[in-house]
């Protein structure tokens, strides 16, 4: 039977292509496809209309959130990034999960690279707030699956 309520957007994980997971995070946006549109009128159409065509497609940052922890993988990666150029892109899946934990949707970042990183906001007053960084992510080519039956 399909399922007909939707997923919650709170289970979800980051993973590269070996396998390995990259990270726990709170939040994942930007995962956004355009297909820019060309406008021309050709001079022999009787009505004064354009004609919309398919451009190029373009793909917008990823950004992930999490509470900071003893990892330095991101940072290694943006190492590379600086001391390889290109030869650190990487193939990263960002995979949405059901409530009982099973693998759904993925979407699949080829060329993905770390672009920015934002520190936490680091106040003694108060106490009781988690030190969050953020990672913003380039990537070429976006593709999107899913996976297994969902529940």
């Amino acid at each position: 039977m399909a399922r007909t309520g939707p997923y919650g957007n709170f289970r979800f994980s980051v993973i590269e292509e070996s396998g390995q997971i990259v990270g726990g995070f709170s939040d994942a946006s930007g995962l956004n496809a355009e297909v820019t549109i060309a406008e021309y009128r050709a001079g022999t159409d009787k009505q004064n209309h354009v004609t919309k065509v398919p451009g190029v497609h373009k793909f917008e940052n990823v950004t992930l959130k999490r509470g900071i922890v003893d990892s330095e993988s991101f940072w290694d990666w943006m190492n590379e990034v600086w001391t390889q150029g290109p030869g650190a892109k990487r193939v990263i899946r960002v995979v949405l999960q059901s409530e009982s934990s099973q693998d759904v949707q993925q979407w699949k970042l080829s060329g993905a690279f770390p672009t920015k990183y934002t520190g936490p906001t680091l106040a003694a007053a108060g106490g009781t707030e988690v030190a969050m960084e953020e990672w913003q992510i380039a990537y070429d080519v976006m593709e999107f699956s899913q996976l297994g039956t969902p529940d």
